[in-house]
């Protein structure tokens, strides 16, 4: 396994990269153990062989080349061969900022090597241990805790105090300074000159005459005791200049290690800092070398030590010096694997597995609040390991901020969310980890110290809730649980283990033990297999809060912006500030009424400022009113939470749409636009997204203005929702306010209760959106966007239009005592034709024929409404069709046909279609009828109006579709029937009234007979229009009584009567109908208990016009009393003369029975209309028998002939 340095490495490498190593399986003493090292990064130089010292060679002298720099260390200098300060204690925050990917998920431990192999020998050393622990993640950050030298501050500084104070009153009471003995600077001084003597180039040591003992008996150079005070920082305080840079060295954050290296040691993963010098060449690649007294045996401690060294850096050979008293006598190579076998050092390699997974098992078992700081302490001599919350320990005092971990902390958590926040092809599915990071991260954080992080922290928490996702179920956008390896706990403290071996506990401890977190008894029980394996894992408190709805989610988004705001504002220092306003007051959202609007008029001079300002943005004017200076921290942070604001008040209003909120949208987007306003007061260039992004702000607001006009009687409710404000909104208006007045928009955004106002205001906020899209040239960037609101303006053109048409008729229905039209109705006709004309125009551009249809069709109707009003202006005197009444309807028709051409075919739109074809056969239908029932005959002959209305008639009945299934079927065939009869009746019109051309007068009657029949087909398919129907069976009966009129001959009389009587039993139908109409009543009034009840039923019934039966019936009555009469003096004459036969003497019979009866009826003034039309229906059905038996003998006789 081979890997290059890692991405997410600090850059640039502060020396040549070794090559990375291979990682390897080693098999020692029968027992495997799977160790695979691979070298992140290297400043190391190339490997150079090490030189073998002769033997005799004075260690005690010091070489030529000591403590220089040569070309074969490189950059590192004398940090390779161990000379180097002491590991400064925030050495893995250094490793961690360096590679950050590895940090939270990959890695179980980042730490120093030394620090690695101390945890691993603590069963078999009696050496104090205290390491500082810090939980990211599932990563665990070790560092050494140096006692000591903290306590050695306090007494100089004042820091620490607490824990000084906490440590001898709970562990050592008799604390005091143990010094370094003599013997080790005097071990660490040969050492270092014996390394200095390997590299040089001959082999031969050079020594040079020392002057003094103090190489010998003092600390080597650097590493004196104040050195090692040195590489402690102060508490951390970091201004907010240096948050952008936290791996600052003079703060002790810098990774120093010569090598940074994976290392997986059986299934723990450990990202390793080491300094330990490797040799290579000739035949031995790579070998570490030590150098050990030849009087002491190797122990088991320093077995480890050497066993662990070379696994870490994947060394296969070790090369040992043995000296006496400084004397070089004697070298050996051992290989690694055969280390943990030597004399005097034997130790399990499986132990040591065991142990390291027991101490990793131990510590994230306890560790479990990320972002606090957990030691881990063992006394000299003891074998009780205990670990503390050092974070709750120190909240105890006045100030937090006296633990120097808080800082290094919180960077880290924020470095690796940023890091996680990055990956956008998986962070989703982290979303719950990123965000326990970042909230841990701000609860160590002051807002006075640090704004600068808590800004982007709070900005990064926004930007998780995803505000521009599809509307779906909230709960399914993130994981509702994290996986269990990345999950920690953030709010409260696990519970200790119960395993079956009773693990770690704190309730038989001592008193001093009550603040352990947990307790390991004894260092042996690390050396039981598994004996700290926890049984459960710890629970996932870092899932993705799920939000029941938008509005939660956005609030979520608006509350963390809100902090940022804050933080970003408390950080700005200006000379005049503003005067301090007050959160709790409410900043007043202006309420406009019809009274001070100022009209469309004023809206115009409105939107022409505010193109310039949008003009002036793209030329790079900017200002902001609290004295940020561009390009600062605040000045950037400040416009992302704005536009974020922006985007979540803009997702709230539409949500508020969508659930008929209007008044709560209509807020809303209001502070979404007040947000932009302030971004473009701000913001010297705007970015084509931003752009677009006003262009949606604004088209909703149009939306919302047309919403609220279109429903105008919850006014008062929405108006309450308009003014509601809550305090996260004022305070967040406030923070806006010390930027911009924010009132660019304020013609958009505020609620009028004039309609025309409210429809100008929509129609303007597309017409804006629109420019933008045009001078921005988004047009052709976002072409959907740019159909999207060409659609809205032509609809809110159309709505305006049928606005003004509306009012149009209202003034003509109004127009009493002056007859002519008046001015307001010609400016009104003439905005709405203007709407009407524009809205066409839009949607042609973005070829929508099915809208252009029904524009066009609102056009024609706006026509006919004018045709309308030149009608009433004539007045009902000596009232005929006038030329202006035909110059408007003939206008309709063409807008009608432009209509139809737009569509091309039914298929394109059938609703559309239909719709337009009827408005059409009604524009025809109407302009026939007026011509027929008010010809102008002082314009016109009586030949060319009959044509006319004939023509207009026909093409009417062809636009009328009397076939197609659908709901408006009925319509069509009432008014094709109606068409039929009017048609019918205008030729038997002029059947009566014309003299001599034969032709002509038999081609009228001909068409007449034609259109009756089809009159009367349609409508006894209708079951709604029996007094139509009966109407034109009379009319039939009058047309053969016409044509009786006109006969000479008995026989031809008969046949014409017998014919008319025919008729006469065919309106049996619709009898039935009224019967059926009557019954209906009769019972509904039964029903009705209360007298005054029952004649407002009767008197409301909808279906049947009681005046109209009883006049139908009178004459319905007397025209077949007079056929009956008729035809039996006809009968009786033929009888006299000729001898009937028996079927006249059968009808004979029949029409004087029926008379007689109907003769009866009549003189009955007391019969009710119900049992008038039951008596008729009988007399219908005898006439109808009587009619069918002699037409059914005379078919015989014919046949006989």
């Amino acid at each position: 396994m081979e890997e290059p340095c890692g991405a997410g490495a600090a850059a640039p490498l502060r020396g040549d990269a070794e090559e990375p190593k291979q990682g390897s399986v080693l098999f020692l003493g029968g027992n495997e153990v799977k160790s695979c090292a691979v070298v992140k990064y290297s400043s190391a130089p190339p490997q150079a062989a090490f030189a073998r010292l002769q033997e005799k060679t004075d260690l005690k002298l010091p070489p030529a080349n000591w403590l220089r720099e040569s070309a074969k260390l490189g950059p590192a200098g004398t940090t390779i061969l161990g000379n180097s300060k002491k590991s400064k204690p925030f050495s893995s925050f250094g490793m961690a900022y360096d590679f950050i990917d590895s940090v939270g998920n990959d890695v179980d431990v980042v730490s120093d090597s030394e620090n690695i192999k101390k945890l691993l020998k603590i069963p078999y050393s009696k050496s104090h241990v205290s390491m500082a622990v810090h939980r990211i993640g599932r990563t665990l950050l070790l560092d050494e805790l140096d006692i000591q030298e903290l306590f050695m501050r306090s007494s100089q500084t004042g820091d620490w105090t607490w824990l000084k104070e906490f440590y001898q009153r709970l562990i050592d009471q008799k604390w005091q300074r143990k010094k370094k003995s003599k013997e080790h600077w005097y071990q660490k001084a040969i050492l270092s000159k014996f390394l200095y003597y390997s590299i040089n180039g001959d082999g031969a040591a050079q020594p040079v005459p020392s002057t003094s003992k103090q190489h010998q008996e003092g600390p080597v150079a650097g590493e004196s005791d104040e050195a090692g005070r040195a590489s402690w920082p102060a508490p951390f305080e970091m201004p907010s200049s240096l948050s952008e840079d936290p791996g600052a060295s003079n703060q002790g954050l810098k990774n120093d290690f010569v090598r940074n290296i994976l290392w997986t040691f059986e299934d723990i993963h450990m990202l390793v800092g080491s300094n330990m010098p490797i040799f290579g060449g000739g035949r031995y690649p790579a070998v570490s070398l030590r150098l050990r007294d030849n009087n002491k045996p190797i122990n088991v401690l320093t077995g480890i030590d050497y066993w662990l060294d070379n696994l870490i850096c994947n060394v296969p050979e070790l090369v040992m010096c043995f000296h006496v008293n400084g004397i070089v006598q004697k070298y050996e190579m051992i290989k690694t694997e055969d280390i943990p076998n030597l004399e005097n050092s034997n130790f399990s390699t499986k132990v040591i597995k065991d142990i390291a997974q027991n101490i990793l098992s131990f510590l994230k078992s306890n560790c479990t609040k990320e972002g606090h700081t957990y030691w881990l302490f063992k006394a000299s001599g003891s074998d009780i390991v205990k670990l503390y919350d050092l974070t709750t320990l120190c909240e105890e005092t006045e100030d937090k901020y006296q633990n120097p971990f808080t800082m290094p902390v919180a960077i880290l958590l924020y470095k690796v969310a940023c890091n996680m926040m990055l990956k956008k092809n998986q962070n989703k599915k982290h979303y719950g980890t990123i965000r326990t990071l970042l909230l841990n991260c701000l609860k160590l954080l002051d807002n006075g110290r640090h704004p600068q992080i808590i800004a982007s922290a709070n900005y990064m928490l926004s930007e998780l809730f995803q505000l521009d996702e599809p509307k779906k179920e909230d709960s399914a956008d993130f994981p509702i649980n994290g996986n269990s390896d990345e999950s920690y706990s953030e709010e409260e403290e696990e519970m200790p283990d119960s395993d079956e071996n009773g693990s770690y506990s704190n309730s038989s401890d001592p008193p001093d033990d009550n603040k352990a977190v947990a307790i390991i008894k004894s260092v042996g029980e690390l050396s039981v297999p598994e004996k700290y394996k926890s049984v459960h894992r710890i629970r996932p408190s870092c899932a993705f809060p799920v939000c029941h709805g938008t509005e939660e989610r956005c609030r979520l988004v608006l509350n963390h912006v809100l902090e940022g705001l804050k933080s970003v504002d408390s950080s700005v220092k200006k000379e005049g500030d503003l005067p301090a306003a007050d959160p709790s007051t409410p900043i007043p959202l202006k309420y406009e009424d019809e009274s001070t609007s100022g009209g469309p008029e004023s809206l115009e001079k409105q939107m022409a400022l505010f193109l310039d300002k949008m003009g002036s943005f793209q030329k790079g004017k900017h200002c902001s009113q609290s004295g940020m200076i561009p390009g600062s921290w605040q000045y950037k942070m400040k416009l992302q939470l704005i536009l974020k604001s922006s985007r979540a008040y803009y997702v709230l209003s539409d949500a508020a749409m969508v659930l008929q909120k209007y008044g709560r949208a209509l807020r809303y987007i209001k502070l979404a636009l007040q947000c932009h306003d302030t971004y473009c007061c701000l913001c010297g260039s705007m970015l084509p997204e931003v752009l677009g992004f006003l262009c949606q702000c604004l088209t909703l607001c149009g939306d919302i203005q047309l919403m609220l006009a279109q429903n105008a009687n919850n006014r008062a409710a929405y108006l309450e929702e308009y003014n509601y404000q809550t305090k996260e909104d004022q305070e967040i208006l406030h923070s806006l306010h010390r930027e911009s007045r924010c009132q660019v928009f304020a013609w958009a955004t505020d609620l009028s209760t004039d309609l025309e106002y409210q429809l100008s205001v929509s129609c303007k906020c597309y017409e804006a959106a629109y420019e933008i899209l045009l001078f921005s040239n988004l047009k052709s960037q976002n072409p959907e966007q740019h159909i999207q609101v060409l659609k809205r303006m032509g609809n809110i053109r159309n709505e305006i239009g049928v606005f003004y048409m509306n009012q149009a008729a209202a003034v003509q229905t109004e127009r009493v005592g002056n007859k002519n039209v008046s001015t307001t109705e010609q400016q009104l006709w003439k905005k709405s034709f203007s709407c009407f004309e524009e809205g066409i125009q839009n949607f042609e551009s973005i070829d929508d024929a099915t809208n252009a249809a029904l524009l066009l069709c609102n056009t024609g109707r706006l026509m006919r409404i004018c045709a309308q009003a030149h009608c009433a202006a004539e007045g009902d005197f000596k009232r005929e069709f006038s030329p202006e009444e035909a110059l408007y309807y003939n206008k309709a028709i063409d807008y009608y046909l432009k209509a139809l051409r737009s569509l091309g075919k039914r298929d394109v739109h059938p609703a559309v279609w239909d719709s337009v074809n009827w408005e059409l056969s009604t524009t025809y239908f109407t302009m026939a009828t007026l011509q027929q029932d008010y010809a102008p005959l002082s314009r016109k002959a009586q030949e060319q109006i009959e044509k006319e209305v004939s023509e207009a008639m026909m093409k009417s009945l062809k636009y009328c579709d009397i076939d197609t299934v659908s709901e408006r079927q009925p319509l069509c065939q009432y008014r094709a029937a109606t068409i039929h009869h009017r048609l019918a009746s205008m030729y038997h019109s002029c059947l009566r009234n014309q003299v001599g051309d034969e032709h002509l007068r038999k081609q009228h009657r001909v068409l007449a007979d034609l259109h009756y029949s089809k009159a009367v087909r349609l409508f006894q398919l209708l079951k709604d229009a029996p007094c139509e129907l009966l109407r034109v069976q009379l009319e039939r009966v009058a047309f053969a009584e016409f044509q009786m009129a006109s006969q000479n001959s008995s026989a031809g009389k008969l046949k014409t009567l017998s014919g008319a009587l025919d008729i006469m039993t065919k309106t049996k139908g619709a009898f039935q109908l009224i019967r059926k109409e009557l019954v209906a009543e009769t019972e509904q009034i039964s029903k009705d208990r209360s007298p005054a009840e029952s004649v407002s039923v009767s008197d409301s019934s909808a279906g049947l016009n009681k005046e109209e039966v009883l006049k139908l019936l009178g004459i319905f009555e007397s025209r077949m009393s007079f056929l009956l009469l008729q035809s039996i003096k006809l009968l009786t004459s033929s009888k006299k003369k000729l001898g009937g036969s028996s079927e006249e003497e059968a009808a004979l019979r029949t029409n004087k029975q029926v008379y007689s009866l109907l003769l009866r009826a009549t003189a009955n003034k007391g019969l009710s209309l119900l049992e008038r039309c039951e008596l008729l229906l009988s007399l219908l059905e005898q006439l109808e028998g009587s009619l069918a038996c002699s037409e059914g003998r005379a078919a015989v006789r014919a046949e006989l002939q």
